[in-house]
């Protein structure tokens, strides 16, 4: 198990939960849902010498607390550069975001584009990029039916290791790449209180994110690197394609034999890409 530090830091709005290791260049690491930093562990290991890594569980998520609104990614961005400013004390970092992360990392990074020297985006696309949906038209089904007011979380409260487990199972290139360990993690922290209305907020807001990041108008200039998992459920180019119509400066890397939890099922693959980038 990686050796990381746990702290909290006490926000305007809400108690964030974040980790720190390492030592060098601030890089901060977004996780996606419904997972929490955890799911950087490997990551955090291969980059942790050249690199002084803050990963934070984002809001309503993880170990972070639980408030009744704000799961637009504009406001949860603003929620990582309150830790980052007023807490841990950097002006300027990488951001690397996988899955909703990618989201915030991206907003993160058109907000602060003077702080942000990179961003990486690992497989999602970015709301407002004027493609149709971020559910590629209906194939992501869990997208709509978790925006849908009430009935999820009837219909999931008390059977998340079957909800969460058929995503873990199917999402990835191989069916056992969220190992056992990982799985009782995210279980341990989405089945508190709170936790199924916060996570599926995230869903339930990107008609906001839609407007916010179409309201910024230009491309943002921070040079970005866009990462998808080629097989299955990873979402292979369309990364490079959402990023490119909303950054100006695009890498981008397609990696074999891998799904959606990129992180957790190339971890060597994706730490690598981030030190030729972010160098």
């Amino acid at each position: 198990m990686t050796n990381v530090e746990h702290h909290y830091a006490q926000l305007s709005e809400l108690k964030m939960h974040y980790v720190t290791a390492g030592q060098g260049k601030p890089l901060v690491l977004l996780h996606g849902y419904p997972q929490s930093w955890y799911c950087w562990r490997e990551v955090i290991e291969l980059l942790k010498d050249d690199y002084y890594i803050i990963a934070p569980d984002l809001r309503g998520l993880g170990d972070t607390t639980r408030p009744w609104s704000g799961y637009d990614k504009k406001t949860i961005a603003a929620d990582v550069w309150e830790l980052l400013t007023e807490h841990v004390g950097i002006e300027h970092f990488a951001v690397a975001g996988h899955d909703w992360g990618g989201t915030v990392a991206f907003a993160l990074a058109a907000d602060h584009q003077d702080a942000v020297t990179h961003l990486a985006v690992v497989d999602v696309a970015i709301p407002g990029d004027g493609q149709p949906n971020i559910g590629q038209a209906g194939r992501r089904w869990h997208h709509t039916f978790l925006q849908t007011p009430d009935l999820p979380e009837a219909l999931i409260e008390g059977r998340e290791h079957h909800y969460f487990g058929w995503f873990f199972t199917n999402y990835g290139y191989r069916p056992d790449c969220i190992t056992p360990d990982a799985v009782e993690e995210y279980l341990r922290t989405n089945t508190t209180p709170g936790a199924l209305r916060a996570g599926f907020a995230y869903y339930r807001m990107v008609g906001q994110d839609v407007k916010d990041n179409e309201a910024r108008g230009a491309k943002i200039t921070v040079p970005s690197l866009a990462v998808g998992g080629a097989n299955g459920w990873g979402r292979g180019p369309e990364v490079g394609k959402s990023l490119r119509l909303m950054a100006e400066t695009v890498d981008e890397l397609i990696i074999d034999e891998c799904g959606h939890w990129v992180p957790e099922e190339q971890p060597e693959v994706l730490a690598k890409a981030f030190k030729e980038f972010f160098a």
